[in-house]
């Protein structure tokens, strides 16, 4: 890993934990990491975007008017970022959501909402850029500093789109986003450098992250201040808001058993003040065996009261908490390490305190303590800004300087597909777990006689059958020399850079021809004129609200 020069980087650098359900930024100054606390004096800010009039509310704000304004209070953005309108789980989360998501232009999902008393449009990554703005105003009247860069997390099975759509977010917002790292790493690093000891002797270290929106779990090798991701799993669609929305699922069956009346799914006020109660439930059964769900007047004027035990709560959740053990399972599987090699298990994000996942966790390890000494909620964001002040050279006031090596790995297998009967598969050129910056060459050939063009169409995913995996973009080889089947020599170049962009070439040994593709496009990428034209207006808005106040 190579770090930046300040002089190229200049000002502060901060660490951004973008969440499903809260953000929070840290920055590494004094020798020392330092969360930020928000306006509201609280150091996790909600992941939340709410439309009033003609004002636009982010954060806090925007979580105290959801139960009056549901339609215009856009949250959970991180499960649409870098996805299509047309993929499964976002139509299963369009069920939940009391906002309204449209298909867009090249099957981007869309929000729509009134603001200042017209129909607007938002991507999903203008949303994030607002939380992104948010965090970063944050920062900027705690160290009285403009803040222009920033390492942002993602978790580990983001996929490329994913990636860029997050740092297409970062540009939206006026951030200069240095890196983008994984999420557990961050975690490993926060946890890493006050528990590692710098001995000859290294430990295997496995992070488990279970947030408000998506799981991660790695398994990295620490010795001597330098971390080495061994493997990665998870589950980009599992968290405490999955855990919540099975709540919502099982009030609203018992609120229809008890009065019959199943237009309250129709009702998204009735709804957002039900989700807020669920989850407010949630958090109380990690800490009693009992609690009440309760909503006054929450459809046609009855109120709403459900009783709900810890043990109904898990029972409700098993087959996601089961997820999570399959999750931790793979990982080792890959890593080809066996679980009582694992010296430390940290956990890290809101959600591992729910006793029944700490507890399914200790037992699958033989009962190890598990590592709670760092805030989970604080750890990813903590961990991000040490990774800022390496890539910027730290600063004059900041004495330390972070001795480690930090690899990342790809979270899936990438290739191009190859017609083979009965149905096209996937040639993987980088496998599954490969560490980046990386640059892998793969030969192939013609399939037919006389072929004077090839179609590389890249993919990502695990199955064996391209129509499981997902399409990345394609191009077209052409001025291939007339010849028999199998004669001209194609080669397939794939390289990943510190950020996991890919980039895929294809030459025709034969004849010097070349062709390539920079994977950015697919999912309806936002283009360069796009994120100029929103952050624009971003920065209006801001100087608008500046002269308001």
């Amino acid at each position: 890993m190579e770090a930046a020069s300040s002089s190229k980087c200049g000002g502060p650098a901060v660490g951004i934990d973008l969440g499903t359900t809260y953000s929070c930024v840290a920055v590494w100054r004094h020798d020392r990491g330092e969360v930020i606390a928000n306006d509201q004096g609280s150091r996790l800010t909600p992941s939340c975007v709410a439309f009033a009039g003609a004002e636009r509310f982010v954060g806090d704000a925007a979580v105290n008017q959801a139960a009056l304004n549901p339609c215009n209070t856009i949250f959970e953005m991180k499960r649409l970022i870098g996805r299509r309108f047309s993929d499964e789980s976002v139509q299963e989360d369009m069920k939940l959501w009391p906002f309204k998501v449209i298909q867009g232009l090249e099957d981007r999902p869309t929000i729509v909402v009134r603001h200042d008393g017209v129909e607007r449009q938002f991507v999903p990554e203008e949303i994030s850029a607002m939380v992104l703005a948010k965090m970063r105003e944050t920062a900027e009247v705690y160290l009285g500093k403009k803040v222009k860069n920033a390492v942002v997390t993602v978790p580990v099975y983001f996929s490329n789109s994913q990636r860029q759509a997050t740092i297409d977010a970062g540009a939206i917002a006026g951030l200069n986003v240095m890196r983008i790292i994984n999420e557990p790493t961050a975690a490993a690093l926060a946890y890493g450098l006050e528990k590692v000891p710098v001995t000859n002797r290294g430990r295997t270290v496995l992070v488990f992250d279970l947030g408000g929106g998506t799981f991660d779990v790695s398994l990295l090798d620490a010795n001597m201040g330098r971390f080495v991701v061994k493997a990665t799993a998870g589950d980009t669609h599992l968290g405490g808001a999955d855990f919540d929305n099975e709540l919502v699922k099982h009030s609203l069956r018992e609120f229809i058993r008890k009065h019959g009346l199943s237009d309250i799914k129709s009702n998204q006020k009735a709804l957002r003040r039900l989700r807020t109660a669920c989850e407010r439930a949630k958090r109380m059964l990690s800490s009693m065996a009992e609690t009440t769900i309760e909503v006054d007047s929450l459809h046609q004027g009855i109120d709403f009261r459900v009783t709900i035990t810890r043990s109904r709560f898990e029972e409700l959740n098993k087959h996601l908490f089961a997820r999570c053990m399959g999750a931790t399972e793979s990982c080792l599987r890959d890593a080809g390490v066996d679980k009582n090699s694992v010296h430390d298990v940290v956990l890290v994000g809101g959600s591992t305190r729910i006793p029944k996942v700490r507890g399914m966790l200790g037992e699958f390890f033989g009962g190890k303590e598990l590592c709670r000494s760092i805030n989970p909620d604080e750890a990813v964001a903590y961990g991000a800004a040490i990774h800022a002040s390496v890539l910027s050279g730290g600063s004059d006031d900041d004495r330390r300087r972070v001795d480690m090596i930090l690899r990342e790995f790809t979270p899936l297998s990438l290739g191009v597909e190859i017609r083979r009967d009965p149905s096209p598969t996937m040639s993987v050129v980088i496998p599954k777990n490969t560490a980046i910056p990386t640059k892998k060459v793969k030969n192939y050939c013609t399939r037919y006689d006389n072929q004077t063009g090839v179609l590389f169409a890249v993919y990502e995913g695990e199955s064996a059958s391209t129509k499981d995996n997902h399409l990345l973009g394609q191009f077209e080889l052409s001025g291939i020399r007339p010849a028999p089947r199998g004669a001209a020599r194609l080669e397939a170049t794939f390289e990943i850079d510190a950020n996991g962009v890919l980039n895929v070439s294809a030459e025709n040994t034969d004849t010097g021809g070349k062709n390539s593709i920079t994977i950015t496009n697919h999912s309806g990428r936002l283009n360069k004129v796009e994120i100029e034209r929103m952050a624009l207006e971003a920065q209006n808005h801001r100087r608008k609200m500046k002269l308001i106040k």
